[in-house]
């Protein structure tokens, strides 16, 4: 609970390694997918820094080899979620004590050894697992995690660090920021690892225990990145790994009285059952839950005729594609006019078409598989029906496969409605859909735009006229929480662009900033008086004039 002045490193973001043919860190990576491949991973609960073991087991599988078994990991049955939970509040209320800087020296240990010795086995875990490219995985499970580490504990010393003023004499007032009383339920998606561990590792950072519940695709970096929490010094119990069904660990951990708060990333729908949830049960919690949760996405890029061809094209390549478009943040639709669209349609075809997609094992691959096969049926639906429809058409891509893997081409639809449906639904895949607008209606297109989905994660404009770009940003001010000018809607640095949205797509809490790391903190305002009060009266009480 210390306020001292301790100053934790200045942060910078960590380098990120290229994977070039013949390179020391593409030897090293190689080696590390065979041994990971070969090995058969067990993953155990881990409750209270104990390894469980259950009769009932779930298959780790590579999603663009879905034959190949890398590794199991466990169900848990509701006894061992309330044994968490348990766990969890008792160890809290030692480590919520734990001077604060005790506490980020932990995590920035963990961000050194994950740089160092486990760079290559968190990034074959995410690339086999996730099905991510060397260097998809790189950015995410490495150097995106290593900054939340690192930047995180100087965010943390800042919010210690601001005390209130004090009067001239004979008073000391200052704030005390502890950790939320209870446990907090942190449920990671499966496409980032950097944000799966910092769910769970933001509020242990500011003083709160934690049951954490990753996604089934995301167990296997998560059980690394938890080992490196425990070799860097992370005391038992204060985070405890819970997998097995989701909706059943959910409602265990949602109905409890002890629950402080709710971190989160993942579908909309799944966020609003998690508020209904906490709003029926309000009366039954200790205290009440913060929530926060960033959810879904129609990301969009909105191009003025005065953009650059060139720049438009690399960013819908790899704003839409990168990452099978599995990224919150992946441009979805574009808004592209007719003059502009002219020149950019034929190279736009040529390049998708160019894109290589197989077994990220393979360097030269820019895409492989997507992570199941709920999500493989529901992306080749929306291929389906615009295969079919009248006010749509695919221009390229809309081929598919499951045979081996979950493999769905990129592809690029074009439509003459605005509302149509590849245009304002989440699909969550490789699928871009471009409406081609007038250059003369660029205003009630923006409006189509900012008003059609009823999210508002990132955008991309793309202008060249400085007035125009102006006016584009203030119509579309609300219509995202990231927000980029001249560049692709995606990629988003801890540090640089804190990030968030709001509407349907979460709280805008901001990972990697100080606003969510307030959200696991309750202030308490100490006042500590010096003087001695012996008289009641005050001084306007006197008799007289």
């Amino acid at each position: 609970m210390s306020n001292a002045k301790f100053n934790v490193p200045s942060p910078t973001n960590e380098p990120i390694n290229q994977y070039k043919p013949m390179s020391a860190e593409k030897k090293l990576l190689l080696k590390e997918l065979e041994e990971t491949r070969r090995s058969f991973v067990k993953v155990p609960l881990v409750i209270g820094g104990e390894k469980l073991w259950k009769e009932r087991t779930n298959q780790l599988l590579e999603p663009h080899k879905h034959s190949s078994q890398i590794g199991e990991y466990q169900e848990a049955e509701e006894k061992d979620v309330l044994t968490a939970i348990d766990v969890s509040c008792a160890a809290g209320k030692v480590w919520s004590r734990m001077p604060w800087e005790e506490r980020a020296s932990v995590f920035l240990k963990a961000a050194d050894l994950l740089s160092t010795k486990y760079r290559q086995k968190m990034n074959a875990a995410t690339m086999l697992a996730q099905s991510k490219t060397c260097f998809q995985a790189e950015i995410d499970a490495v150097c995106e995690l290593a900054d939340f580490f690192r930047f995180n504990a100087r965010f943390a010393q800042e919010i210690y660090e601001e005390q209130p003023v004090h009067s001239p004499f004979g008073q000391w007032n200052r704030t005390v920021n502890r950790g939320l009383e209870g446990f907090i339920f942190a449920v990671g998606p499966f496409n980032f690892t950097s944000i799966s561990l910092n769910l769970a590792c933001a509020p242990a950072l500011m003083g709160c225990s934690v049951l954490w519940k990753p996604a089934p695709a995301a167990v296997l970096s998560s059980w690394v990145g938890l080992q490196i929490l425990e070799e860097a010094g992370l005391p038992s119990g204060v985070i405890n790994l819970v997998t097995g069904d989701p909706s059943r660990i959910g409602e265990i951990a949602l109905n409890h009285s002890s629950l402080a708060g709710v971190h989160f990333t993942g579908s909309t729908a799944t966020f609003d059952y998690i508020w209904g949830r906490v709003g029926a049960n309000i009366s039954n919690y200790r205290n009440y839950p913060r929530l926060v949760g960033e959810t879904g996405g129609k990301d969009f890029i909105f191009a003025h005729k005065s953009a650059s061809q060139e720049e438009l094209l690399v960013a819908m390549l790899r704003g839409a594609f990168e990452y099978q478009g599995q990224k919150c943040s992946a441009a979805s639709r574009a808004y592209i006019p007719q003059s502009l669209w002219k020149t950019l349609k034929g190279p736009l075809i040529e390049q998708v078409n160019q894109i290589k997609m197989g077994d990220p094992t393979d360097f030269t691959n820019f895409m492989s598989a997507v992570i199941d096969k709920r999500s493989f049926s529901k992306i080749t639906s929306y291929i389906d029906h615009a295969k079919v429809a009248q006010d749509a058409k695919i221009l390229c891509g809309g081929e598919y496969d499951d045979t081996e893997g979950f493999f769905v081409r990129p592809t690029v639809i074009e439509t003459r409605n605005p509302r149509y449906r590849s245009m304002v639904e989440e699909i969550f895949g490789p699928v871009l859909t471009v409406y081609v607008y007038p250059d003369d209606e660029l205003e009630a297109v923006l409006k189509l735009c900012d008003e059609s989905t009823p999210y508002a994660l990132t955008g991309a404009i793309f202008a060249r006229d400085r007035s125009v770009i102006e006016s584009l940003s203030e119509t579309l001010r609300y219509s995202a929480g990231n927000f980029y000018i001249n560049d692709k809607p995606t990629g988003a640095v801890v540090g640089q662009q804190p990030f968030g949205g709001s509407r349907r797509s979460g709280t805008n809490d901001k990972a990697g900033s100080r606003t969510n790391l307030l959200k696991w903190v309750t202030p308490q305002t100490i006042k500590e008086n010096f003087l001695s009060m012996t008289n009641w009266r005050y001084p306007h009480m006197e008799e007289g004039n």
